[in-house]
């Protein structure tokens, strides 16, 4: 993951990107498959892995555990979609 403060950036490679090319390299099939899990858990992300999340004070706790709640959901599909190459 990809921060400087709040915003957040999340990235599929193996290491946080440090420029714009190292960027590029990140696997955007990987995180369209990530942000259509999300969706289904009803959590709402950016559409493009480029573009930051940010949390604001309009943001309770309970959206804070919802959305973590959906990213460990998203990524045991994504390790089961793995799992089963």
């Amino acid at each position: 993951v990809q921060t400087c403060a709040l915003p957040i950036s999340p990235f599929f490679r193996v290491s946080t990107p440090s420029n714009y090319a190292e960027a590029r390299e990140a696997d955007t099939a990987t995180f369209a498959r990530f942000h259509g899990a999300m969706l289904e858990q009803g959590v709402l992300l950016p559409p493009s892995q480029f573009e930051a999340w940010f949390v604001s004070a309009a943001h309770t706790d309970k959206d804070v555990d919802t959305t973590l709640e959906a990213a460990e959901a998203a990524f045991l599909v994504l390790a089961q979609e793995a799992a089963a190459k």
